[in-house]
């Protein structure tokens, strides 16, 4: 299961999809003229200037803002093929949304692919230009936060994983998937947290999406623990996983009423199963619960892998007027 921290689109995913991999190409050939007239000393002074405008989806003052949206001008061709890769990634992500939950097969494949292409923006693209870049700057134009969303759409890739798994009933299976799926989100964490200084104006939505998506998932995880444990006659130490998982998952509780809907749906059905193992064990078992330290951890399993983007140059002869 997953929150999500998009807003309702009303975008034609597709459409805009089929726009943005037929723009792409021809943003990539555009950039090869560009260079190969950089690269001729005569020709330096008769490239276009170049007017590149974009706002940010994940600015903390693109939400609520009177005046509207605050525009990012940068004349640097790479800039656009950068916000447009980030936009592209974000596109491919809501489309895999659509497909949850009824094709689990394809949603996974596109949050892969998703992943990719911001893998490949935070690593071969960005890096280019940041050096031409002002403190005042988009989010999408930092290498973190391409880090930070390749790893988010790999942990939505492995939710809508643990959704097929579940068919199957596995326990040991699903405590590992969705302990890997926290990691996955304290990894996207700790690349924001690590980028010191360049995350000041990123909505707190999207923090808030990562502590709470982790907290949800790290308790079920600890439920699949707990059940294993119960299975194995350890009654005492699934009573104390539980009971520990729910201190932690009520210190994360999201602000938002549609998110802690699924937090409470999440914890009642965990408070649920603790109140039998407690009674089973009060009058059965009578083992002692032990204290936290001596508490078992769940086991991880990171299964997904992005899908390596390919980006394409569509040949196009280009004529600089002069």
């Amino acid at each position: 299961m997953m929150l999500s921290f998009s807003d309702p689109s009303k975008l034609k995913t597709k459409r805009v999809l089929h726009k943005l991999e037929q723009y792409l190409p021809l943003l990539e050939n555009f950039i090869s003229h560009v260079d190969l007239v950089s690269s001729n000393s005569h020709m330096v002074k008769w490239i276009p200037e170049l007017k590149i405008r974009w706002s940010s989806a994940l600015g903390s003052s693109s939400l609520f803002s009177l005046m509207g949206p605050k525009f990012f001008q940068i004349d640097n061709v790479r800039f656009e093929l950068g916000m447009t890769l980030f936009f592209y990634g974000s596109i491919l992500r809501e489309r895999a949304s659509e497909f949850l939950p009824s094709d689990l097969v394809q949603s996974a494949a596109l949050f892969r692919k998703a992943a990719g292409i911001f893998h490949y923006l935070g690593h071969e693209v960005l890096p280019s230009f940041q050096a031409t870049l002002s403190n005042d700057k988009p989010p999408e134009a930092t290498p973190s936060l391409s880090a930070a969303m390749s790893l988010i759409c790999l942990a939505e890739a492995q939710a809508a994983t643990i959704r097929k798994a579940e068919e199957r009933g596995s326990i040991g299976v699903l405590e590992k998937l969705h302990h890997g799926v926290a990691e996955f989100l304290a990894e996207a964490t700790h690349a924001l947290n690590s980028a010191t200084g360049e995350h000041k104006a990123l909505s707190s939505r999207l923090l808030e999406f990562l502590s709470s998506c982790k907290a949800l998932h790290e308790l079920q995880s600890q439920k699949y623990l707990a059940q294993g444990l119960k299975v194995d006659g350890r009654v005492g130490l699934a009573v104390g996983v539980l009971s520990e998982a729910l201190i932690n998952v009520k210190k994360n509780l999201p602000g938002e009423d549609s998110w802690r809907s699924i937090f409470r749906k999440e914890i009642d059905a965990v408070e649920d199963i603790l109140r039998k193992f407690e009674h089973e064990n009060e009058f059965v078992w009578h083992e002692k619960i032990p204290p936290r330290h001596e508490l078992p951890l769940p086991q991880c399993c990171k299964l997904v892998r992005p899908e390596p983007y390919q980006p394409e140059r569509w040949e196009r002869e280009l004529a600089f007027k002069i």
